[in-house]
C-alpha cells in the first residue's frame, strides 16, 4: 500500500510542475485522494460487498469532486490532474503512467447490464480536459485525446484525437507535414494543431504543393537526362535556365500569396 502511494506521489511531481512538496500531494491534491479511495473501494468491490464499495466510492466523489465507479480498473502511477468533474465509468480500463485532466468522461453508450460498455485506456494515455471518450474500445498505448474532443471509435497506438467527433491524426503523417512546412518558412502548427479550418486549408496546401513541387523535380531531371543523351541540342536551349531540377519552396513568394 504504501510503496503504491510513495509511486503515485512521484509520478504526480514528475508530471505537474506545480508541485513543490510531497507533503504538499499528499494534502492537496484532490486527484491522489480519489485514487486512494477508489482503491478501498475497488477491493471492497471485488470481495463481494457491492453495497459498501459504491458508498466509499460516493465519498470519494463528495471529497474529491472525482467519480470513479469502484468496479473501474486503475494502473500504476495514474495521474488525475484537478480533476473535478471526471466520471470514470464500471468496466473502465485504465493503463499504467495515465494523465487525465478535468471534466473527462470516460463513458459507455450501450445499456446492455455485465457488457463492456466503457473504454480503456492503455499505457501512457492523455486525456485532455473537458474530453468525452464514450463506449467499450481501446485508446491505444501512448495516445493523446485532446481537450473537449468527443472520442466514439478507437485510437491507434501512439495517434491523436482531436474535434467532435475526433479525429485521428496519425503520428507518422503529422511529423511528415511538418517537415514540409518547416522547409516552406512557417508551421501548420503555429496557426493550430485541431479542426480549425484556416489549419485545414493550410495542411491541405502544404501537401499539393509537396506533390507538385516533387513531380516537377522528377520531370526536369528527365528532361536533363533526355537531351544529355541526345546531344542534339545544347542543354541551356532544352532547360531553361530558371527550371528548378531540385525541390525547393519560395517562402517569401508563398508568404505574398497568402496575404
Amino acid at each position: 500500500m504504501f510503496s503504491r502511494l510513495r509511486e503515485d506521489i512521484a509520478c504526480i511531481r514528475e508530471r505537474d510542475p506545480a508541485a513543490r512538496s510531497t507533503w504538499e500531494v499528499l494534502t492537496c491534491y484532490p486527484g491522489l485522494h480519489a485514487v486512494i479511495w477508489h482503491r478501498w473501494a475497488h477491493a471492497a468491490w471485488g470481495g463481494g460487498f457491492k453495497w459498501l464499495g459504491r458508498f466509499l466510492s460516493h465519498l470519494g466523489r463528495f471529497f474529491t469532486g472525482i467519480e470513479i465507479h469502484p468496479g473501474a480498473t486503475l494502473g500504476r502511477r495514474v495521474f488525475i490532474d484537478h480533476g473535478m468533474g471526471v466520471v470514470i465509468g464500471e468496466t473502465a480500463e485504465i493503463g499504467d503512467e495515465c494523465t487525465i485532466y478535468q471534466g473527462v468522461t470516460l463513458g459507455g453508450t450501450s445499456l446492455a447490464k455485465g457488457s463492456k460498455r466503457h473504454p480503456t485506456l492503455g499505457r501512457g494515455v492523455i486525456v485532455g480536459a473537458n474530453s468525452q471518450v464514450l463506449g467499450g474500445f481501446t485508446v491505444g498505448d501512448g495516445a493523446r485525446v485532446g481537450s473537449g474532443a468527443v472520442v466514439v471509435k478507437p485510437v491507434p497506438a501512439g495517434a491523436t484525437a482531436v474535434g467532435n467527433p475526433a479525429r485521428i491524426l496519425q503520428a507518422d503523417a503529422e511529423a511528415a507535414r511538418e517537415a514540409v512546412a518547416a522547409k516552406m518558412g512557417f508551421s501548420a502548427y503555429g496557426v493550430t494543431q485541431g479542426d480549425d479550418p484556416v489549419a485545414q486549408a493550410m495542411k491541405g496546401l502544404i501537401d499539393n504543393a509537396s506533390g507538385q513541387e516533387h513531380q516537377i523535380a522528377l520531370l526536369w531531371q528527365a528532361i536533363e537526362k533526355l537531351s544529355s543523351r541526345s546531344r542534339e541540342l545544347p542543354l541551356g536551349d532544352c532547360v531553361p535556365q530558371d527550371a528548378h531540377t531540385t525541390e525547393s519552396f519560395d517562402a517569401a513568394e508563398l508568404n505574398r500569396l497568402m496575404k
